[in-house]
């Protein structure tokens, strides 16, 4: 086990330092929370990880170096940061043993104030921005990675079954919520990939409604939106049930964004571009007139974060490939009357697609 996990950290940290060298950093530093756990697969977020061409360093300070030192794998040299020594102190002296000058931080990370008193300690380094490197490589999903997330799923959809049992006129959309939280946390979630939306009636139209103390009554759809993180990896999925009885617009409105989401299941592969992707099921929608009903994208990347690349939406000119992930999530919003989404978690294959979430698609009226 330890061999299987030292052999991933060195396979990601090579796709690192190819990106290292592309660009002319001699120095990486990494801070983004999701980039350290991928790279050290190590959890706790109050440290910082360097990387240079031959040595990888985490810095961490007392609270941190005994767990560290359990789980890092032998790559990875451990430095106790303290008083009057920090990360800034140990750039300055890898430049000074020779290291290089060239320093690479994360652009979207960093902030303007770490970047100034960065250029005010190191005054002699030359500094790169990064944008989206170890992001990029994170695209792809190693089989570890697909483990993670096909539990965090089956959680996910061992939780809905639940729920459907406490779904019933009189019960609160965040009763709902709660109830579904605490039994995604009882199978084994370490926690919630983002606030749960469970969201009834007129309420429906809101794509991301927060829950209320609103009572669900017949005659209602009910959307929930909810996923959950193992091993830091995150779930998601969304059902939409009806509660009763439904109307003839309702059923409709629940057929045009099921036959829409089954056709660009059965649709995908690898090769086809984010816009490509989008049009499969926009087009079914915009062609039963609707279009102007479905506001956002298809679909996004899911990993270490709930949204991360790739996208498919209108604009995404990306080319998926095999083992990226991506969430298949059309809908329709009529304002204050009511919205259908539902959405499957999936990973692309060479000619098809491998749904993650196994739960009921076709109209549930409990």
């Amino acid at each position: 086990m330890e061999q299987e996990k030292s052999a991933l950290v060195i396979k990601r940290l090579n796709s690192v330092r190819a990106g290292m060298k592309k660009a002319g950093a001699d120095i990486f530093i990494v801070n983004k929370a999701e980039n350290k756990q991928y790279l050290t697969t190590f959890r706790p977020d109050d440290n910082t990880v360097i990387i240079t061409p031959e040595r990888n360093y985490l810095l961490t300070d007392f609270r941190y170096i005994e767990a560290a030192s359990d789980h890092l794998t032998p790559e990875y040299e451990i430095i106790e940061t303290r008083t009057g020594y920090g990360v800034f102190d140990f750039i300055a002296d890898l430049l000074a043993d020779g290291t290089g000058k060239s320093v690479g931080i994360e652009k979207e990370t960093v902030s303007w104030s770490y970047a100034q008193e960065l250029s005010r300690r190191i005054p002699k380094a030359e500094f790169v921005a990064f944008d989206g490197l170890v992001e990029n490589i994170r695209r792809i999903k190693d089989e570890v990675e697909l483990s993670y997330i096909r539990e965090a799923e089956h959680i996910g959809d061992q939780a809905f079954s639940y729920i459907l049992g406490e779904i019933r006129p009189g019960v609160s959309e965040r009763e709902i919520a709660l109830k579904l939280e605490m039994k995604m946390r009882e199978l084994g979630a370490e926690g919630l990939s983002f606030p749960t939306i469970a969201v009834s009636g007129a309420r429906t139209s809101l794509p991301h409604g927060e829950p209320t103390d609103k009572l669900i009554e017949n005659g209602d759809l009910l959307t929930m939106d909810f996923g959950c993180r193992y091993n830091g990896y995150c779930s998601d999925m969304t059902r939409t049930v009806g509660i009763g009885h439904l109307d003839e617009e309702q059923k409709k409105i629940y057929e045009i964004v099921l036959r829409a989401q089954k056709t660009t299941c059965e649709a995908i592969h690898a090769g086809m571009t984010g816009r490509e992707i989008d049009a499969v099921a926009r087009d079914i929608i915009t062609a039963e007139g609707y279009g102007e009903y479905f506001g956002h994208s298809l679909g996004h990347g899911v990993g270490l974060e709930i949204h991360e690349a790739p996208t498919a939406s209108s604009r995404n000119e990306d080319i998926f490939r095999p083992n990226m992930l991506i969430t298949i999530e059309p809908g329709i919003y009529l304002p204050k009357k009511f919205g259908v989404r539902i959405e499957d978690l999936s990973i692309v294959r060479d000619s098809d697609i491998i749904i993650l979430s196994e739960s009921e698609k076709e109209l549930i009226i409990l």
